[in-house]
């Protein structure tokens, strides 16, 4: 299937690591040219590297002007951007009794006000060119909150409701803006989170993964690649016809409907 890629400009954020750096891997192998952005401007540009007209940009979601910064630059070097990936890395694991108000801030400023501030840059030049896509990395904790990761459960879950409204009014525009949702993906953070588990109970951590795909229809974890493809259709001209959705790629792990 032709994605119809070829030439649009995306930019996206996380994309030095884990399902950001697979997702910006994907959508360059469609024929996108892609920004990868990340904390640091080096391993961005090496993350780049590899793709042709690819460039590594600097952007730090909890600095309030590092997403106007960062969009000014991907205009400047790559022209209007067409495509919007929202991503970063997740706050710490706690538990609801856990939260404050200083963590609650702090995961807030990752997970909400930073992809509002990269949505307000790019939306509206999306809506005056008649075209564009919006997609957000959540997680299967906006169906399902997790436990043990209550500030994520939170936000994530306030970052879809927004999108949900924000793709009825630019629907009409051209402008899709959807949200996919990983269950349990081989990432370094999932890494880390079994092993803070194991732990935090005393286990051997191959325990603790093996209890966590047991609980997984599929019976594994999902690979990056594979959350990716996912991205990558969404973003493209085949869907769009798809707009307001939150599709979860986590192996049957969330039972609801």
């Amino acid at each position: 299937m032709d994605l119809g890629l070829r030439d649009r400009v995306a930019l996206v954020a996380g994309a030095t690591r884990g399902i950001g750096l697979a997702v910006a891997n994907a959508l360059a192998g469609e024929g996108a040219t892609v920004a990868f952005c990340g904390r640091s401007r080096q391993r961005a540009a090496e993350r780049a590297k590899p793709h042709a007209g690819a460039i590594g940009v600097e952007l730090d979601l909890n600095d309030e002007d590092a997403a106007r910064a960062a969009v000014a630059e991907v205009r400047d070097r790559l022209g209007p951007i067409d495509i919007l990936v929202l991503n970063g890395g997740g706050p710490p694991a706690g538990t609801a009794l856990g939260v404050d108000v200083s963590r609650a801030r702090q995961a807030a400023d990752l997970l909400l006000y930073g992809h509002l501030r990269l949505v307000s840059e790019c939306v509206a030049t999306m809506r005056e060119r008649g075209w564009g896509r919006i997609v957000a990395v959540g997680s299967s904790a906006v169906h399902q909150p997790i436990d043990t990761l209550a500030t994520s459960s939170m936000f994530r879950a306030g970052l879809g409701s927004y999108l949900k409204l924000l793709a009825g009014e630019v629907a009409a525009d051209g402008v899709t803006v959807n949200m996919v949702l990983p269950g349990r993906i081989a990432t370094d953070r999932l890494a880390e989170l079994d092993q803070g588990k194991a732990d935090r109970q005393g286990r051997p951590v191959e325990d603790v993964r093996a209890e966590s795909r047991a609980a997984i229809p599929a019976g594994r974890y999902g690979a990056v690649a594979e959350f990716a493809a996912v991205v990558a259709f969404l973003c493209g001209a085949p869907a769009s016809y798809v707009t307001g959705t939150q599709l979860r790629v986590d192996g049957g792990l969330v039972r609801a409907l």
